[in-house]
């Protein structure tokens, strides 16, 4: 039996500018898992060196306990745009799609279509970009994925639509689906996440349950700062009179009622600011 679905371990890869640095972690079965860090953090990268659309420098890539080209069939992608021909419509769609996987569902596709209210008549091009990011999600349940990876699907959709799929990925969960999100909306994280993966410069900052991160640092937000106080803060900079950063939580009882739960955001963004001078 298969515990993690996905296996990162010692993934490089090397460009002019950029280095994704020694990547490694894991997605437990059944497990939804959000991606996040800034945009150039190295997000699409791991996940384009995952779907063998880059040769990493070094590095090892289980999925689903083997390699890509031996699971690719139990691997459904949702990417943050559509990859097919914008004329299609999708009855057309389905028949150009379907001969690529054995096990390919024409009654799973017309039930998730159906679920997602996505007409089949329409051309692609004419569908609205949730309605897009909901296609993709059904031909990605109409061949027996096991593990979806979805880069960005949120990006650009309205607060509905967003909504909708992040009732999609819990139903998904509870069906024992794995997920890997990669999104810089992290509110979406808060609420559909088991565990978080944070990138930042090509390095993995933390890898785990998202639970654990949120209570390991306290948001403080306060107006007169010592320099003792300063010393102790993630990330900080004043803003409109107001001194903000974050502290581990171990160390914010010196700022009192000032020190409260952050958000998964408000994590992200302090230790994205972390090298930075204060302001």
């Amino acid at each position: 039996m298969i515990d993690n679905v996905l296996e990162i371990t010692g993934l490089c890869k090397d460009y002019d500018e950029f280095s994704l640095k020694n990547v490694s972690f894991s997605l437990p079965k059944g497990r939804i898992m959000g991606f996040v860090g800034q945009n150039g953090a190295g997000k699409t990268t791991t996940i384009k060196s995952v779907l063998g659309m880059l040769r990493p420098s070094s590095g090892e890539i289980k999925i689903l306990g083997g390699a890509l080209d031996q699971v690719k069939e139990r691997v459904g992608v949702v990417m943050d745009s559509p990859y097919y021909a914008s004329e299609w419509t999708v009855t057309s769609l389905e028949k150009a799609v379907s001969p690529f996987y054995s096990n390919w569902s024409a009654e799973s596709f017309h039930k998730a279509l159906k679920n997602f209210s996505v007409s089949t008549t329409k051309k692609i091009s004419d569908l609205s970009r949730g309605m897009k990011v909901k296609l993709m999600m059904a031909v990605a349940l109409s061949h027996g994925a096991e593990l979806l990876i979805l880069d960005e699907p949120t990006s650009g959709l309205d607060p509905v639509a967003r909504d909708e799929l992040i009732e999609i990925l819990a139903d998904l969960r509870k069906s024992g689906k794995s997920v890997l999100f990669s999104t810089h909306i992290t509110s979406d994280l808060e609420r559909v996440a088991d565990y978080v993966t944070f990138i930042k410069n090509g390095e993995i900052i933390y890898s785990g349950d998202k639970k654990t991160l949120l209570q390991s640092y306290k948001a403080v937000k306060i107006k007169d700062i010592t320099e003792e106080l300063k010393a102790l803060v993630i990330g900080g900079r004043e803003f409109d009179g107001v001194f903000e950063g974050m502290a581990p939580a171990e160390s914010a009882g010196p700022f009192g009622a000032a020190a409260v739960s952050p958000t998964l955001e408000e994590i992200v963004v302090y230790m994205s600011r972390e090298d930075r001078n204060y302001e």
